[in-house]
């Protein structure tokens, strides 16, 4: 069995103004929009994102200098 609360809301003239306008368009009821959108805040997200894939990798070779050493990261950097 369903069951419907009646209540009162406080809404923003604007927002009010394009809920009407969207109802209208939809050929809904205010009611009807306020309670589809209302669901959508509170219900859980049925295609909840998993964990991200991991990110490509490639073999580049390997480091060419050691950045470690000075003299021989400036050689690469100056092409000498």
């Amino acid at each position: 069995m369903v069951s419907h609360m009646k209540t009162t809301l406080v809404i923003d003239d604007t927002i009010m103004a394009r809920l009407r306008e969207e109802a209208t368009r939809q050929n809904k009821t205010i009611s009807e929009l306020v309670e589809a959108a209302l669901r959508l805040l509170l219900e859980p997200r049925k295609g909840k994102r998993g964990p991200l894939p991991p990110l490509p990798s490639a073999n580049l070779g390997g480091a060419l200098v050691d950045i470690a050493d000075r003299e021989a990261l400036y050689q690469a950097m100056e092409g000498r």
